[in-house]
């Protein structure tokens, strides 16, 4: 599929009996679009040809044993991996020759938090927030979103709990309003409540137009809420039936 302006007008749609369809309409549905796509850490294939296209406002579950490739491929789709081979786009975006736009459309939760553990926990979430040209008013939201608009705002990152550093990454990534969640691991460190949050939050997020990609090792959690189920093994994908 050619990568298209987003944007642009789609134009007199298809009749979808006739088995054809609008590229345009296409390309505005379609978040994730990967064919023979491959990524080298070191020498070493972790992505080994993925095809892959996933469409606007799903959730889509990512699972796979340890070193399939999960944590490559969400880094990939955030922009943070070279893609060496085959056809990468990502909201519109070529990844082949523009990884940094698709950067600030994206949200990536990792393992690491990427948080200043000697800045507070509201300078933390308005700092990630102003690489995205996000609001204000979106910080506060999302603060008050996890919980964090008390007495926590204040606290420098390096104070808090694990469960503390995990809402925080959460509002950092929410702050950013991202069209596209990349979500590794994200209820480690969270008790119950904070568990159950992730997954309203999630459920907001495509009900508001977003994406969402998410690894866990919860999978009788993460089943529920996924729309569909993507396995890696030896860096290839398989849409599960």
């Amino acid at each position: 599929m050619d990568a298209v302006d987003p944007n642009s007008s789609s134009g007199p749609s298809a009749d979808p009996s006739s088995g054809e369809s609008s590229g345009a309409g296409e390309t505005e549905r379609r978040v994730v679009h990967l064919r023979g796509a491959v990524a080298l850490l070191g020498r070493f294939p972790a992505l080994a040809g993925v095809d892959l296209d996933i469409d606007r406002r799903r959730i889509v579950l990512l699972r796979g044993p340890n070193g399939a490739g999960k944590t490559t491929l969400l880094r990939t789709l955030a922009g943070l991996v070279h893609v060496s081979e085959g056809e990468a786009v990502v909201l519109g975006v070529d990844l082949l020759t523009d990884r940094r736009s698709v950067r600030q459309r994206v949200g990536l939760l990792a393992h690491t938090t990427g948080l200043y553990d000697e800045l507070t926990v509201a300078d933390n979430v308005a700092f990630w927030a102003r690489a995205a040209r996000a609001e204000r008013s979106d910080v506060d939201a999302a603060m008050a979103r996890l919980g964090l608009d008390g007495r926590l705002r204040t606290v420098p990152v390096g104070r808090l709990s694990a469960g503390q550093r995990r809402r925080t990454s959460l509002a950092c990534l929410i702050a950013r309003r991202p069209e596209l969640w990349l979500l590794d691991e994200p209820h480690a460190g969270l008790d119950q409540e904070g568990r159950d949050l992730v997954d309203q939050l999630l459920r907001e997020a495509t009900a508001a137009g977003a994406t969402v990609i998410l690894s866990s090792h919860e999978l009788d959690r993460s089943l529920q809420l996924a729309d569909e189920v993507v396995t890696l093994s030896g860096g290839v994908a398989t849409r599960d039936s």
